[in-house]
């Protein structure tokens, strides 16, 4: 027997970025510094694949988001892979956003005595650092900004506020950031801007784009001068730009799981002299949606969109609709309202009783609705969500859509607000119209209240945890904690690896159907308005197609989790 020389084990390029799975949809792209980073999401940017639906960086990573219909997963490995190595410095070329500031925040002084320095010297410090912005998050257009001449980590509030205004910068561990709109928050507040952070109306939307430099210019407290004596017929000012006003909306962003949402959005003044339909009685939630936002997660914009996407399509093509037109997403019924004109209508996804006009009408099914009569879908019997189309399509207020969407976002507040008595919703001349089809034979039924069976792909922090198999094992039960940011579930908690247990995860990009495990070791499943970022590990996510089917998913409901077949 003759002698061979050994075959070398592959070398590992120690700077080459670690791809971990996100689900059936994405790729976690991990690095180990804010730097890498921003050299990874600069690199995947220039070199963007069609099907990449969304690139958001984060603290430590960069999700690559795709459509598998046009990019697959194993695809999509091996071109962020191309790159190598992530070493090279990010380039300081990029442009430069001067925030106005006044350092006036209530944090500043007790700050600065904590930090051992004047008040004056943490501000000129502040002034004084080029900050670039590493990722989005929290709401739209919040910026995490960092800075190499920074070198403080500050401490969060131990309790965090109810109410930080819009335009409060603040500081937490090495980041400054600014409140686009008023919002709960834990960051040390040190100033105030009045720079316009977030605006649906603008293009871009959001000020602070990911590798963005920001310079803070502190500017003179401002002192109130005598208010002027008002002239008898005063003219009125002129609109300022768009750019100069912020959104408002004031969503409770600290609520639990299954709290009531909270939106303040556009008004409810309809297009054309009556609209289509007035609102009598919403039940317990009800919103405009379509098939949502996706794309702007990197702007910290949610996708959004109906729940149950396929129900939603489903009625719009039985009343002839495009399939993204928008609809009203009814939440466990109770819903009534008056048609202003002669319509027509249907009502798929949830199941309960339906009546126009006091008659009983089926689901699935296009019925007229004549001017004058009442539709009252009342409470569901099965399911959690129904999906109201009127040939035409809905739009409310002024109808503008927000990043090609209607959708309302109950988290961040984006699009209308959520429907009240007395709402007016008009016809959104959708185009092009189908004829109605003929009454289907197709066999429709109620959403399964037992138990369901939903697949799951892999989560890139699997190994976070003791027992990963123990989430297959277990038949969960679907809380009351449970609305359109995410569903928690009840069971026994997962246990985190012993070295784990106490860790801090930095933030990491998010999708819809991803499973998040926070310290009590209970799971809690993102749905449409979820975060687009977050710190808890993810040790699995919900494939695309079960999203749907977990849409109607109702407290109480049981669930046992399989891994899903490969593609």
């Amino acid at each position: 027997m003759t002698g061979s020389t050994p075959v070398p084990a592959p070398q590992v390029d120690p700077t080459a970025p670690r791809i971990l799975p996100f689900g059936d949809r994405g790729l976690l792209v991990a690095v180990d510094t804010l730097d890498e980073v921003l050299a990874v999401h600069a690199r995947l940017a220039q070199t963007r694949r069609d099907g990449v639906i969304d690139l958001v960086p984060a603290a430590r990573t960069v999700l690559v988001h795709v459509d598998p219909r046009r990019l697959s997963l194993p695809a999509a490995r091996a071109w962020i892979a191309q790159g190598g190595s992530v070493r090279a410095a990010v380039s300081a070329a990029a442009p430069i956003v001067e925030l106005p500031i006044v350092y006036d925040g209530p944090d500043l002084e007790e700050l600065a005595r904590a930090l051992g320095i004047r008040p004056a010297d943490l501000a000129a410090l502040h002034a004084a650092c080029t900050w670039t912005v590493a990722f989005t998050g929290f709401a739209p257009g919040f910026g995490y900004l960092v800075s190499p001449d920074w070198p403080h980590d500050v401490p969060r509030l131990a309790t965090p506020r109810t109410r930080v205004p819009a335009g409060a910068v603040g500081l937490a561990a090495g980041f400054t950031g600014a409140y686009p709109r008023e919002t709960p928050g834990g960051w040390q507040l040190i100033g105030t801007t009045p720079a316009p952070l977030f605006d649906p109306g603008a293009d871009p939307p959001a000020l602070l784009a990911p590798g963005a430099r920001v310079r803070f210019a502190p500017t003179p407290t401002p002192t109130l001068a005598p208010a002027p004596t008002p002239a008898p017929t005063p003219a009125p000012a002129p609109a300022p730009p768009a750019r100069h006003h912020p959104c408002t909306e004031t969503p409770d962003a600290t609520r639990c799981l299954g709290a009531q949402p909270v939106s303040r959005g556009h008004g409810r003044v309809s297009r054309g002299q009556h609209g289509a339909l007035a609102v009598v009685e919403p039940g317990l939630l009800a919103t405009v949606q379509d098939q949502g936002r996706p794309g702007h997660a990197a702007e910290g914009i949610a996708a959004s969109g109906a729940a149950d996407r396929a129900a939603l399509r489903t009625a719009n093509r039985l009343v002839g609709n495009p399939e993204d037109a928008a609809g009203v997403e009814i939440t466990m019924g109770g819903f009534r309202a008056v048609a202003r004109a002669d319509l027509h209508v249907v009502v798929t996804g949830a199941w309960g009783p339906i009546t126009i006009g006091g008659r009983a009408v089926d689901p699935y099914t296009a019925h007229p609705w004549p001017s004058g009569a009442e539709l009252h879908v009342d409470w569901f019997a099965h399911g959690v969500r129904g999906y109201l189309a009127v040939r035409g399509g809905l739009a409310t207020a002024d109808a503008r859509a927000f990043a090609g969407a209607f959708a309302t976002d109950t988290l961040s507040g984006l699009g209308p607000a959520p429907l009240r008595p007395g709402a007016v919703l008009a016809l959104a001349d959708a185009h092009p119209l189908a004829p109605i089809p003929p009454d289907t034979l197709h066999p429709w039924s109620p959403p399964d209240d037992a138990l369901l069976e939903v697949p799951l792909a892999p989560g890139p922090r699997q190994d976070w945890f003791a027992d990963a198999a123990a989430l297959y094992d277990t038949v969960w039960t679907v809380s009351a904690r449970a609305d359109r940011v995410g569903i928690r579930l009840d069971g026994p908690p997962l246990a985190r690896r012993a070295p784990l247990a106490h860790a801090e995860l930095p933030s990491e990009g998010m999708l819809a159907g991803a499973i998040q495990v926070p310290p009590d070791g209970h799971p809690v499943i993102l749905g449409p308005d979820g975060p687009v970022t977050g710190g808890y590990p993810v040790i699995a996510v919900v494939t695309d197609a079960a999203r749907d089917r977990l849409a109607q998913a109702r407290p109480g409901t049981r669930l046992r989790f399989r891994h899903a077949r490969p593609a």
